[in-house]
């Protein structure tokens, strides 16, 4: 294996940052893959970053993405590299992907490009969504315009260098609803004297669900959650005036999410109607389903078949998201899933720990897709 590759993993790992805080992760990037000589870096708000290589001859720009960001986890390990920043471990295996995409710079600085361009992103904040929607809002991005964009996710519970392949949607859309209610308190003994939106909140939740079952309105596998219920105060002398409610909406197809968000939102102004309660809905961590371009996804199986690694053709596709989709929205665009073993603890885990075995694969997966381009 990679000695140089692992070590910058190991030092990803122990120095973990949350996301919009990747800073001492974006300069170490930055040290390790300027080295290589690639022919631009350019920020991309506060700790994105590209790097660019450049046959300055016309040809396809094609990007490889991965993310900078840990998560607000505290590691359970006891492992030489383990995190030195307390509640903040790379739990979800980002320091991994980065190993990858250093390793993938390596092999291309070369075999730099004939014709076009190759960039690799080092995306901020995917934890949290809004990582991928800066990049795509970002103008000097736009002026790269890419041809085609792929990335990767380690999967745990797959048997380490398989890949994962998927047709269409790989990833499911999902948003977090909020939902304020405000009625009027009142003397718990005067209940009538108030707005108590115990009953709208009793219809909203009875409405939604039955809503949610109605599988003909929907194309595809289409989830909400109830995540959180808060209404009012511990006092027994009041009658509550307000409440919220956390809602998680999940589809697999955008378009059915679009759906379930419209029906929801008209179940909550007609209950808020006629119990004459005021709302406002918010929504946040929102996520589009990611989805495959058939043409990026034929060069992944591709490029596994001329690595000779072990393939497994998804049938359905995976309920949690990434915020890659906000990419496949805009670009034609390939991802695939990597796996990370068998016994690896799952995603989010403190226990978790992204294994060496598998940089290498991913870098050949990566490799393979930017030579098929014709680099």
């Amino acid at each position: 294996m990679n000695k140089e590759i692992i070590n910058l993993r190991h030092d990803l790992h122990k120095h973990p940052e949350v996301s919009n805080n990747e800073f001492e992760t974006s300069k170490r990037i930055s040290e390790f893959i300027n080295a290589l000589n690639p022919d631009e870096e350019i920020p991309l708000g506060k700790t994105s970053k590209v790097f660019i290589f450049d046959s300055k001859e016309e040809g396809k720009t094609v990007v490889f993405r991965c993310e900078l960001d840990a998560l607000p986890i505290n590691e359970n390990s006891s492992l030489d590299y383990t995190s030195v920043n307390k509640d903040v471990a790379h739990s979800c295996g980002h320091d991994g992907h980065m190993a990858i995409l250093s390793a993938l710079a390596q092999k291309i600085s070369k075999n730099r490009p004939k014709k076009g361009k190759v960039i690799l992103l080092f995306q901020a904040a995917e934890e949290v969504e809004q990582g991928a929607r800066d990049v795509v809002e970002n103008e000097e991005f736009q002026s790269l315009k890419p041809d085609y964009m792929f990335g990767l996710h380690n999967v745990p519970g797959k048997d380490l260098h398989q890949i994962l392949l998927k047709k269409g949607s790989f990833a499911a859309a999902s948003k977090g609803m909020t939902i304020s209610l405000h009625g009027a308190t009142s003397h718990a003994a005067e209940p009538e004297k108030g707005i108590n939106p115990a009953i709208g909140i009793s219809k909203i939740l009875n409405l939604l669900n039955g809503l949610i079952r109605n599988k003909d309105l929907f194309s595809a596998l289409t989830l909400l959650t109830f995540i959180y219920i808060r209404m009012g105060e511990v006092s027994f002398g009041t009658s509550a005036g307000n409440a919220k409610i956390g809602i998680t909406l999940r589809s697999f197809r955008n378009a059915d999410m679009d759906l379930l968000t419209e029906k929801a939102e008209e179940i909550i102004e007609s209950v808020c109607k006629k119990e004459k309660l005021k709302y406002n809905i918010e929504y946040n961590e929102v996520f589009p389903s990611l989805v495959n371009d058939d043409y990026c996804n034929s060069l992944i199986m591709n490029a596994a078949a001329e690595n000779d690694y072990k393939i497994e053709h998804l049938n359905t596709a995976f309920k949690w998201s990434e915020d890659f989709g906000y990419y496949t929205e805009k670009y034609p665009c390939g991802f695939f899933g990597l796996g990370s073993g068998k016994k690896q603890p799952a995603l989010h885990n403190s226990n978790y720990n992204f294994p060496d075995e598998i940089i290498e694969t991913g870098a050949n997966m990566f490799f393979k897709i930017y030579k098929q381009l014709n680099f």
